[in-house]
């Protein structure tokens, strides 16, 4: 016969035991990976005084330690950051931040180079032109909003991959 000093014990281990199973059920997931999602709210191919164009409204969410890799845009594109903090760096190229309204003389916060990294907060925007080459990743535990206008050819994708430049 078990006696009762066995028969605790047993019972202490397997509480021990299960708690460790829901333990790891609840914590011992793998999490997702950061992503970002883009998403096309608005869009025309008939833009006067632009032919084979499109005008793109666009929202795009960066998740948490998700990152964009050195890109470009085929058109100009205008970024305005509606939530969280973007680390914004510039390969090739430079982009003006700038805070406001933009038909209430907006202010410029600061440039950013090449070669240089800065944040982007909410309320400031930027505008890219195609030969501007840069990238850019969420390092804060919020996601980032972003909403851009862009004018492509007509069938270009939104953002077109590219090495970073060398340094030489």
């Amino acid at each position: 016969m078990i006696s009762r000093t066995h028969a605790l014990t047993a019972l202490a281990l397997l509480a021990v035991f299960g708690a460790g199973i829901l333990l790891f059920a609840t914590t011992g997931k793998s999490e997702k990976t950061p992503t970002v999602t883009r998403n096309a709210l608005a869009q025309t191919s008939h833009v006067q005084g632009a032919p084979n164009r499109s005008l793109i409204l666009s929202r795009v969410v960066i998740d948490p330690g998700a990152s964009l890799a050195s890109h470009h845009h085929l058109g100009p594109q205008v970024a305005r950051i509606q939530s969280g903090v973007l680390r914004y760096t510039v390969l090739r190229g430079s982009v003006t931040v700038r805070r406001g309204e933009s038909d209430a003389n907006p202010v410029i916060v600061r440039k950013i180079k090449a070669g240089q990294t800065g944040s982007l907060h909410a309320g400031e925007w930027i505008v890219e032109q195609p030969s501007d080459i840069h990238q850019a990743a969420n390092k804060t535990s919020k996601p980032v909003v972003i909403y851009l206008a862009t004018l492509l050819k007509t069938g270009a994708p939104p953002a077109t991959p590219v090495s970073p430049p060398s340094s030489r």
